[in-house]
């Protein structure tokens, strides 16, 4: 799989929008981007151009071209959208993301280009190339490129219009970080090291910020309710009101290309070309996942609350700001697992170290760090060796700081061609630490974030070098989009592994054998209330794009879909779908997560639980799913690995595993 690369390909001078200058200034950025549409526009002239009969090589390699520039405008205007430092770059780029877009609508839309695509030969072409053909005009299809051309202008213009509002929905849950006060008697419960940071003003006032190092640790471990109160409705309406009118404005824009297009809604057409191929099928799955968790919620819920009942006399209910903290605190009694006692053994530095070790003896690569100009001077860069041939590059921007991104993503820098362009990506993450007073100590749960984002970033970086752009890296449906990443979550699991690398950051002892039997024995508590959080936010994402938008009242709708599939109290004054990022990503599709945990679990118990790193499963994966990229439909991937479709039965083990019966405690 390794190429040697031409130095000229690897290293062009302009390949990155920041080595031009484009992360510092707008104009900068601008003239980047500029020459990455005029080599798009240029390469489709040269493909309109052709005469006589169409190949791959004179047709199809000059689309593949254009898409490429396209794509590498798009990324990396993204990526400058979430986290140059200079706003005023970040408004540019969210400018220049609109305009590539725009393009990309318009090539959606070209009935030239889909003609000549249609007309290319494909006698004795590859697998892997019908595949790119034959979904590029499915694409073009679902866009709409057979109807008049009046249509065609309604539907570009309509696709311009939803790709600003998205954009404009990001940015504002982007810079709509809030701040809240608190008093040092408020952080009682919560970490030592995370209240050495947070030491009060002249006037006693503690101030604590909605990203995610500090509202996480507030959820789950503070013993007031006030102050969780207070910060779960500063983190849920950081984008409101602002994105409440703009998500109707989305949500009407999707149906009304829908309609123009011969679709009942949004989420049928969403789906179409996707696994599930269609909204009814969605909800069948939802079905059984409700089934599956129903029992189980119950069970876990009424197990928490008459657990808060004996700890607390009079408790009533437990309200959607206390289940993280009411979790934690059954644990701990249940389980004797203090959450907390196992970050002193995960310091970011060392987590770190440890993905990156698994990375390399699962998929037989190096990384090593390297110089290479970056976005910011946080942002670290490594190198992919396979058999000492450079096999990509990945930029890792883990930690939080004004003007970026609050969530935790992976993304495409360039998408790699064999023989032509290496693959790149990059994390763009908010863990804690990045300060030189400041370890980072993960949460346990961070760790698994950190495994699952690194899953995407390999998916892309060894599915990158399949022979066509448009194919590359984790350009799968999107509702497999998620398996690789789950998939790799589960190594966390496995005590070997993180024994290699859970050091306490004082003593460097390693994570002792029994406590982490009694933290997989805690997480595994809670497994069905997650299914039932993803079920909640799976069908609030459908339930959005599957009715007439003039009839959606954001609050009641959000409110009601909530008491119905959840226990917790609602809490008047949430506004969650205001700060619901995947809606403009995933929009309709948000039960990728789940229907892909299906999957990746399915995968996971192929590896020989005693040599996870070292068995036959992990060359099979990374041949017949990663490497891949897109160049095989998604079923056809899950056929190869597993000599069969997906089941149900590992999911429903995983669901239901007990690692061990609850210790009686005082209290339980």
């Amino acid at each position: 799989m390794p190429t040697d690369f031409p130095a000229a390909v690897v290293q062009t001078e302009t390949l990155h929008a920041w080595e031009a200058g484009g992360a510092d200034s707008p104009e900068a950025l601008t003239a980047w981007v500029n020459a990455r549409l005029s080599a798009h526009e240029a390469a489709l002239a040269r493909l309109l151009a052709v005469e006589g009969p169409r190949t791959t090589d004179n047709s199809l390699r000059l689309y593949d071209e254009a898409i490429e520039q396209l794509s590498l405008a798009g990324a990396q205007a993204g990526i400058l959208n979430s986290v140059a430092a200079d706003k005023a770059v970040r408004d540019q780029a969210q400018l220049e993301a609109q305009r590539v877009a725009m393009a990309a609508s318009a090539l959606s839309l070209n009935r030239q280009v889909y003609d000549a695509l249609t007309a290319i030969g494909l006698d004795g072409a590859s697998p892997g190339t019908r595949h790119f053909v034959e979904r590029t005009l499915l694409s073009y299809r679902l866009a709409g490129v057979d109807k008049d051309q009046a249509t065609r202008d309604r539907l570009q213009a309509l696709h311009e219009k939803a790709t600003m509002y998205a954009l404009e929905f990001s940015r504002n849950i982007q810079e709509g970080a809030k701040t809240i006060e608190a008093t040092t008697a408020e952080l009682e419960g919560l970490p030592e090291d995370y209240r050495a940071r947070h030491q009060p003003d002249a006037e006693g006032r503690v101030i604590l910020s909605t990203d995610p190092p500090d509202m996480q640790p507030v959820m789950t471990f503070a013993a007031s309710a006030a102050l969780r109160e207070r910060m779960f409705l500063a983190y849920n309406t950081r984008a409101y009101p602002a994105n409440q009118q703009i998500l109707l404005d989305l949500l009407a824009t999707r149906q009304e290309i829908a309609g123009i297009l011969g679709f009942r809604s949004w989420a049928d057409l969403a789906t179409a070309d996707q696994m599930m191929a269609s909204a009814a099928n969605v909800r069948a799955f939802l079905a059984r996942l409700d089934e599956a968790s129903r029992e189980g919620a119950a069970r876990e819920h009424a197990e928490i609350l008459g657990f808060a009942r004996k700890r607390q006399p009079g408790l009533a209910t437990i309200d959607i700001t206390s289940r993280g903290y009411w979790y934690e605190q059954f644990r701990r009694a249940a389980y004797d697992f203090d959450s907390q006692s196992v970050r002193p053994y995960f310091p970011y530095a060392k987590v770190q170290e440890g993905v990156l070790q698994t990375a390399a003896r699962l998929f037989k690569v190096d990384f090593r760090r390297c110089s290479a100009p970056t976005w910011h001077p946080a942002v670290s860069v490594f190198e992919v060796f396979e058999e000492g041939q450079l096999a990509g590059r990945f930029y890792l921007d883990m930690h939080p700081r004004d003007g970026k991104d609050k969530w935790f993503s992976a993304t495409p820098v360039t998408t790699g061609v064999r023989g032509r362009t290496l693959p790149e990506a990059a994390l763009i993450c908010n863990f804690p630490g990045g300060a030189d007073d400041d370890s980072g100590l993960l949460q346990y749960g961070d760790v698994v974030t950190f495994f699952h984002e690194f899953g995407h970033l390999m998916h892309a970086i060894l599915g990158g070098h399949t022979e066509w752009a448009g194919i590359s890296g984790f350009a799968t449906e999107g509702d497999f989009i998620e398996v690789p990443s789950q998939m790799l979550e589960e190594f966390f699991r496995d005590e070997k592994l993180l024994q290699s690398f859970a050091k306490h950051y004082q003593t460097g002892e390693t994570l002792p054998s029994n406590l982490i039997q009694r933290m997989k024995g805690a997480s595994a508590f809670g497994r069905a209330d997650w299914v039932r959080s993803q079920l909640y936010y799976t069908t609030l994402s459908l339930d959005l794009h599957d009715q007439n938008p003039a009839t959606i009242d954001l609050d009641d709708l959000t409110r009601r879909l909530y008491e119905s599939l959840q226990p917790w109290i609602w809490l008047e004054g949430n506004r969650m779908y205001a700060s619901f990022g995947h809606l403009t990503g995933y929009s309709s599709n948000y039960y990728t997560y789940a229907f892909d945990k299906v999957i990746a679990l399915d995968f996971f118990a192929q590896f020989d639980p005693d040599d996870l790193l070292g068995c036959e499963a992990g060359e099979r994966y990374r041949k017949t799913v990663l490497e891949q990229g897109g160049s095989k439909p998604g079923r056809e991937m899950v056929r190869a690995f597993l000599g069969r479709d997906e089941e149900f039965a590992s999911f429903s083990k995983w669901l239901n595993e007990e690692f061990e019966e609850p210790i009686p405690a005082a209290g339980c």
